[in-house]
C-alpha cells in the first residue's frame, strides 16, 4: 500500500513538472509514453544529482539553461543517411515513380519529413528525388518540408554539414555528386538545399502541412501513447493527397488504423492513404419493391402452401390493419393460432415493442417504400431470446393501397457470429496494440541505447584524441629531453675541457713565480693566482669579485690607481716599484708590471698585474 501511495505521489509530481514545461516553454510531453518519459527525465536528474521531480522543478526555475539539456535528453535524435537501405530502395524504385507518373509532367511534388532530427533522412529524400527526376526537374518541381520540435537539431540540419563518419552510408557516386568537401566535413550542395524548407512543428499541437504526396515519419510515433498516435495519424491522413504515401520506421505497423492507411509494403513500412468516401458516396438509396397484383383464387392453395414453407416468419395486414395471413413459421415463432388471423394487428402481442409494427407500417405507406428495422431482440413463444431483422413492405395495386407484409428474418446465428467476430477483432486489435506498444518500447530503448552508445563513442574518440595529443606531447618532451641530454653532455665535456684549460692556466700562472692578478675595467678582481695568495695572504675566493682598491693588503693599492688608469687608457705597459708588506708582516720591495687585457687586439677590457717580490726592504729603504 505504501509503494502504491509513493508511486501515485511520484506520478502527480511528474504531472506537475510536465505542466510546468508546457506553460513556460510550450512543450507538451503529456502525449509521450509515460515509461519512456520517466526514464529520460530520471536520466537527466541523475546527471545533475537530483533525486525527485519536485527538486528538479525547483532546479529548472533557477537554472534556465537546464531546459536545453533536458529537452536534448528527452528528444532522442537517432538518425542517419539511407537508414534501412532496403526500404529506401523500395521507395526509389516503386513509390517515387508512381508518384511522378500520377502527378504528370507539370504538377509540383510536395514531401514532408516529420521528425527530421538533424536532417540526414531529409537530404536522403532529396538525393532519391534528384536521381529520379534529374536535377533540373527536381529544382523546378520539388518542395521538401522538414519539421521537428528540437531547435538545436533543426539548426544542425540547416547547416547541412556532416562528418566523414556520418556520410559513410551514402553511396560513393551520390556522395561525390551531391556533397562538397569543406575541410574535414561534407556539405550538401547549396543549390539543391534551396528546395528543402526546415521549420519547427509539434505533431501533437501544430497544424499539419497539406497537399503532401509522400510523408516520412520514421521512428517518431513510437514515442507517443496510443491516443496521441491516433491523433497524429488523423493529421497525417488530412495532409496527404488521395493516392499519397506514408513511410514509417521499422517498429511502426498501423495495424489498428486500417480505416486511415492500408499497407503497400508492410515489411518496408510503406502505407497508402485510404480515401474517405464523399457525401454522395455515403448516401444510401433503396429501390421501391415491385408489387404484383393479387392472384386469382385458382392458385390460393399453392400460395398458402408456399407462404407456410417460406424460410422467414411473415404476416400480411390489409388496409384496415387486420391480419389476413400468418405463415406457419410466424405462428410457431410468435405463438399465433389460426384464430388470430382476422384479428386487428394492434390486438396481437407481436405488434408491440421491442419493435412497434404499427408506426413502421404507417412510415412505409407514407414514404411508399420498405422500412427495415435491424437488431430487434424478441422473446419467441419457446421463451428463447432471438435476434430479428424486420422488413415492412407496403402493397399497392396501382395507386390503391392493398395492405402490408411484415417479414421477420431470424438473424440470431449471424448476430452471434458477428458479435463473436467483433469481440475477436477487438481482442486481436488489443493484442496487436499491446504487441505494437511492446515493439515500440523495445525500439525506443534500442534508440536510447544507440544514443548512449554514440555519446560513449564520442567520449571515447575525445579520450583517444586526448591520448594521442598526450602521446605526441610525450614524444616531443622525450625528444626535447634527448636534446637537453645531448646539450648537457656537450656542456659537461666543455666544462671538463674548461677545467683542464683553467688548471693548465693555473699551472702556468703558478710556475711563473710571480703574483698574477687580473681586474676588469671597474677594477674588480677576476683572477687571483696562488702566488698572490702566498704573497699577500688572501685566498682566491676571498679576493675574486671584490674591488682591488678595497682589499686589505700589505700592498699600497692606492699607488696602483695611476698605473691602472694609464693601461686602461691605452698604455701598453706600465712598471713601478713600491714598498709593501707581505703576508708575514715583513717589509718588501715589490716590482709591479701593469699590462692591458684585450681579446684579439680589440678594446681593453681589463688589466693584468704582475707582482714580484725583489727582496726584503732595509730600514734605509
Amino acid at each position: 500500500m505504501t509503494v502504491q501511495r509513493q508511486e501515485s505521489q511520484e506520478g502527480a509530481a511528474l504531472d506537475v513538472l510536465l505542466d510546468y514545461l508546457k506553460r513556460t516553454r510550450g512543450f507538451d510531453f503529456t502525449g509521450y509514453k509515460r515509461s519512456s518519459l520517466e526514464r529520460r527525465i530520471e536520466k537527466r536528474m541523475q546527471e545533475v544529482g537530483i533525486g525527485s521531480y519536485q527538486e528538479y522543478l525547483d532546479y529548472l526555475e533557477v537554472q534556465s539553461d537546464e531546459f536545453a539539456f533536458l529537452f536534448n535528453t528527452i528528444l532522442i535524435n537517432v538518425t542517419g543517411f539511407f537508414r534501412d537501405a532496403a526500404a529506401w530502395d523500395y521507395l526509389a524504385t516503386e513509390v517515387i515513380p508512381r508518384l511522378i507518373e500520377t502527378a504528370g509532367a507539370d504538377r509540383p511534388l510536395r514531401f514532408w519529413c516529420a521528425g527530421c532530427s538533424s536532417g540526414e533522412e531529409t537530404y536522403t529524400m532529396a538525393m532519391v528525388l534528384a536521381e529520379a527526376l534529374g536535377e533540373p526537374q527536381y529544382l523546378e518541381r520539388v518542395k521538401i518540408y522538414a519539421t521537428d520540435v528540437d531547435e538545436e537539431a533543426l539548426t544542425e540540419a540547416r547547416h547541412a554539414t556532416y562528418t566523414a563518419k556520418a556520410v559513410e552510408a551514402v553511396p560513393p557516386p551520390l556522395l561525390e555528386r551531391y556533397f562538397e568537401r569543406v575541410e574535414q566535413r561534407y556539405a550538401f550542395r547549396n543549390e539543391l538545399r534551396r528546395s528543402v524548407i526546415f521549420g519547427r512543428n509539434d505533431l501533437v499541437q501544430d497544424a499539419p502541412i497539406s497537399r503532401i504526396d509522400l510523408l516520412t515519419c520514421r521512428n517518431t510515433l513510437m514515442y507517443f501513447n496510443a491516443e496521441t498516435q491516433a491523433s497524429i495519424l488523423g493529421r497525417f491522413h488530412f495532409s496527404l493527397n488521395n493516392g499519397g504515401y506514408l513511410y514509417l520506421g521499422k517498429s511502426e505497423m498501423l495495424i489498428t488504423h486500417s480505416d486511415l492507411f492500408k499497407p503497400v509494403d508492410l515489411k518496408r513500412r510503406v502505407f497508402a492513404k485510404v480515401a474517405r468516401p464523399t457525401l454522395r458516396d455515403r448516401l444510401l438509396f433503396t429501390a421501391h419493391p415491385d408489387h404484383v397484383a393479387a392472384f386469382d383464387g385458382a392458385g390460393a392453395d399453392v400460395r398458402e402452401s408456399a407462404l407456410d414453407a417460406a424460410p422467414v416468419a411473415q404476416l400480411a395486414v390489409d388496409a384496415d390493419g387486420t391480419v389476413v395471413i400468418a405463415n406457419q413459421l410466424a405462428r410457431t415463432t410468435f405463438g399465433l393460432s389460426n384464430a388470430d388471423v382476422g384479428r386487428p394487428l394492434k390486438d396481437l402481442e407481436v405488434s408491440y415493442p421491442p419493435v412497434d409494427l404499427r408506426s413502421n407500417i404507417e412510415s412505409a405507406h407514407a414514404e411508399r417504400r420498405s422500412v427495415v428495422v435491424t437488431n430487434v431482440s424478441m422473446t419467441v413463444s419457446s421463451g428463447e431470446a432471438r435476434e430479428f431483422e424486420v422488413q415492412v413492405t407496403p402493397l399497392y395495386a396501382g395507386d390503391r393501397m392493398l395492405g402490408t407484409t411484415v417479414a421477420f428474418t431470424d438473424v440470431t446465428v449471424q448476430h452471434r457470429v458477428q458479435t463473436e467476430l467483433e469481440d475477436s477483432k477487438r481482442e486481436l486489435e488489443s493484442a496487436y496494440e499491446e504487441l505494437q506498444s511492446t515493439v515500440e518500447e523495445l525500439e525506443t530503448t534500442n534508440e536510447e541505447l544507440q544514443s548512449i552508445n554514440e555519446e560513449l563513442e564520442t567520449t571515447n574518440e575525445e579520450l583517444q584524441s586526448t591520448n594521442e595529443e598526450l602521446e605526441t606531447t610525450n614524444e616531443e618532451l622525450q625528444s626535447t629531453n634527448e636534446e637537453l641530454e645531448t646539450i648537457n653532455d656537450e656542456l659537461r665535456q666543455r666544462t671538463l675541457e674548461l677545467n683542464e684549460v683553467n688548471a693548465f692556466l693555473e699551472t702556468i700562472l703558478t710556475s711563473m713565480g710571480v703574483g698574477v692578478v687580473v681586474v676588469d675595467r671597474s677594477l674588480a678582481v677576476q683572477v687571483w693566482n696562488a702566488h698572490s695568495s702566498e704573497l699577500w695572504g688572501l685566498r682566491s675566493d676571498e679576493a675574486e669579485g671584490e674591488s682591488l682598491l678595497g682589499l686589505d693588503l700589505g700592498l699600497p693599492v692606492e699607488k696602483l690607481s695611476g698605473a691602472l688608469r694609464a693601461v686602461l687608457n691605452g698604455e701598453s705597459r706600465v712598471e713601478l716599484r713600491v714598498d709593501a708588506t707581505n703576508r708575514r708582516g715583513r717589509p718588501i720591495d715589490c716590482r709591479i708590471v701593469a699590462l692591458p687585457l684585450s681579446i684579439d687586439g680589440g678594446d681593453v677590457s681589463g688589466t693584468i698585474l704582475l707582482m714580484e717580490e725583489l727582496g726584503e726592504r732595509t730600514d734605509g729603504g
